[in-house]
């Protein structure tokens, strides 16, 4: 039968495969060709693995580019069995659910299934800080990106943002890597350790991953832990219950940092006296809150979490004030695209979940039209309710199927409509919008009923409010 490798088992970054196997040339089959597998298959190539990548539909010229410069075998437009159930290690993308017929043959064969980032981990021995959270990642992994670059250090971005963690690993030579990781990232990773974690906040969300059980999500999200030391960091919001509640279950020994809005036993980062006090064992920081670049109670936690890890990191304080107050936002995350006919348009598109919902409502100051629908991840809306008959004059439902909007939320504002395209949903907010109002695209769930992803939702609203 030859030699057995557990993969799981190992630990050291720096170790090739090929020396545990000098006789077998490993296999290793990639699972999806976008920015994650591509990556993978060109650093399992350059390892000297034998490398096959799989993708059940078309992979872009860009990434076949990479592939064929790296002289990977690959297909497209479908799977061959025969050649991806002989592997000796599996890497997934972390768009394939586990319920793909795929996962289930390889699963039931018992093959060793990981993601790109425990792949590429095992090649770099760069400090990591991994950013998790249903809401606010993004954001705050590219203002701590912002932070540590514009302070001067060897930093690559990575993760659900940024260029492929493995290419940048073959390719690049970073100290640092600033890491947004996906609850389906974490579930494929294993020995990774995080230097720094952060961990934003636990909110029901891909429940339709996870067999709609939230205690599945939260177990995914509370994966960014595991295997951290005493020598390592964890950051977090400290009004959690839940990261609470799941951090005392785990009895981890990694050094705690927890921020809140306001002082409270244990917080080390927080608001007093209208201004931000960070305190670590690597210096303390303050800044007056009204400098801050990005406004709302939502990035005020963002900004808390990036500061202490920069903090962590080395960088000083008045690199860290400088990019705090001068970083310009996120695309899709509460961007003002145009003001028309006295109204603000605002595209909130990277509003996956109800309560990043919650969060751009919390923060809107004038009467909000709002634009929401598309693919529910069996959403609750709930959370949401009381801020739409506060705020909201009207609702846009923008999907295939709002019977579920409907059911919930009929009855709840004065005006409420259906549209079954961006064009659409912009007109009838158009036409509905008074000098004074918001309309908000922030649309509480997934985007593939009608549109590629979040980003092409997000540009089509774009597109159409500057036509106005």
């Amino acid at each position: 039968m030859g030699l057995v490798f557990n993969f799981k088992e190992q630990t050291k970054k720096d170790v090739s495969l090929a020396e545990f196997m000098p006789l077998v040339m490993p296999r290793i089959v990639v699972l999806g060709g976008g920015e994650s597998g591509t990556g993978a298959a060109a650093l399992a190539q350059k390892k000297g693995f034998e490398v096959f990548l799989s993708d059940s539909g078309a992979i872009q010229p860009k990434y076949k580019e990479i592939l064929e410069r790296y002289g990977v075998e690959y297909e497209e437009n479908g799977h061959s069995e025969d050649k991806i159930l002989n592997a000796n290690e599996v890497i997934k993308s972390p768009g394939i659910p586990d319920k793909a017929p795929i996962i289930k043959k390889l699963r039931e064969l018992g093959k060793p299934i990981i993601s790109e980032i425990e792949f590429a981990g095992r090649y770099t021995d760069a400090k990591t800080i991994c950013i998790t959270g249903s809401n606010g990642k993004t954001t705050t992994t590219m203002l701590t990106y912002h932070i540590l670059k514009n302070a001067g250090l060897n930093v690559g971005l990575a993760g659900n943002v940024g260029d492929s963690f493995a290419l940048q690993v073959a390719e690049c030579d970073y100290e640092w890597y600033v890491i947004e990781l996906s609850s389906f990232q974490l579930d494929g990773m294993f020995d990774f350790r995080a230097d720094i974690a952060v961990l934003l906040n636990i909110t029901p969300d891909h429940l339709d991953r996870y067999d709609y059980k939230f205690q599945n999500y939260v177990d995914a999200k509370m994966r960014i832990i595991q295997n951290q030391t005493a020598a390592d960091a964890f950051i977090f919001w400290n009004d959690d219950p839940q990261i609470r509640r799941e951090f005392e279950k785990r009895h981890s020994h990694v050094a705690v940092y927890p921020f809140a809005e306001s002082r409270g036993k244990g917080v080390i980062a927080c608001v007093e006296n209208n201004k931000i006090i960070i305190e670590t064992p690597k210096g303390n920081f303050d800044m007056e809150e009204e400098l801050l670049a990005l406004p709302g109670k939502h990035n005020l936690y963002n900004s808390l979490a990036a500061g202490i890890a920069a903090k962590l990191a080395g960088i000083k304080n008045e690199d860290i004030r400088r990019s705090l107050s001068d970083f310009k936002g996120v695309e899709h995350r509460l961007e003002k695209v145009a003001k028309v006919r006295g109204a603000e348009y605002i595209n909130d598109s990277k509003a996956t979940n109800v309560n990043s919902t919650w969060y751009a409502l919390q923060s809107m100051k004038t009467p909000v039209i709002l634009i929401l629908g598309g693919t529910d991840k069996g959403n609750d809306y709930t959370e949401i309710e009381a801020l739409v008959r506060e705020k909201c004059r009207a609702l846009i439902f923008l999907g295939v199927d709002n019977s579920k909007l409907h059911a919930f939320f009929d009855g709840k504002t004065p005006l409420i409509s259906d549209a079954r395209s961006m064009q659409e949903a912009v007109a009838q907010a158009y036409e509905t919008a008074e000098i004074g109002d918001t309309v908000l695209l922030s649309p509480c769930c997934a985007s593939f009923d009608l549109f590629k992803n979040y980003e092409d939702r997000g540009d089509q609203f774009k597109y159409y409010v500057r036509r106005l």
